[in-house]
């Protein structure tokens, strides 16, 4: 079982995103797109009833087919708070990866990688713990500025900090279609972590791993609640 240290205080989860940021690998291109196993996780919540619902959806990369999926069901471990959102969702996330017997080479998240106001979102976060390459695919660009890229499918712009610097990219999956935010977890280079959310996307504007994931992750918490 892949576990992660689950924090005391907000104090401490900022302490152990200190710590594991340094471990975060950028030097890698990562796997080629196309090929092998995908998988994509997402989670949805019951603020009500104090749970949360995580989803593993694994793709044939190739055709796009689902291969496996798993889903895992817990209680909110951490409150929320803006940057450490991952200590929220990493210990039912992990249980659902955990869960699949297929060994994906890529992890897509829904939410940030380095696109991230402390530099490690949830990307980063589950990429270091179970060192699996992994990107961040978001639906909007949380904190950070862009340009607007060109209306064609493949064209992005920087996504940047306040300091200048590139942590994501802007990317049109589809003509004419808002752009998603795509920022690299662990283990991919930003070039090819847009490839794989091209080649992911060939219908609509979000990936068919989130797609997958999202309507997984929200039939368990379905179930869970009833």
């Amino acid at each position: 079982m892949t576990s992660a240290k689950t924090p005391a205080d907000e104090a401490e989860a900022r302490a152990i995103q200190d710590e594991l940021r340094h471990q975060v690998v950028l030097t890698e291109p990562g796997p080629p797109p196309g090929r092998g196993l995908v998988a994509g996780v997402d989670v949805a919540y019951d603020d009500e009833r104090d749970l949360v619902a995580a989803a593993a959806v694994v793709l044939d990369a190739a055709t796009l087919e689902v291969v496996e999926e798993a889903t895992a069901v817990g209680r909110v471990s951490f409150p929320y708070v803006p940057g450490l959102l991952a200590f929220r969702e990493l210990p039912t996330v992990l249980a659902a990866l955990d869960s699949l017997a297929a060994a994906p080479g890529l992890v897509v998240c829904d939410g940030y990688g380095l696109a991230h106001p402390r530099g490690f979102g949830l990307a980063c976060h589950l990429g270091v713990v179970t060192g699996l390459p992994s990107i961040g695919v978001a639906k909007n660009p949380f904190t950070f500025t862009y340009g607007e890229p060109g209306d064609r499918r493949g064209e992005f712009a920087p996504l940047v900090a306040a300091d200048g610097a590139e942590v994501g990219r802007a990317l049109r999956t589809q003509d004419g279609i808002k752009p998603v935010f795509v920022s690299v977890g662990h283990r991919v280079s930003l070039d090819n972590a847009c490839a794989h959310v091209l080649a992911l996307s060939p219908r609509f504007r979000i990936p068919e791993t989130t797609r997958h994931a999202d309507s997984l992750c929200r039939r368990a918490l379905r179930e869970a609640a009833g």
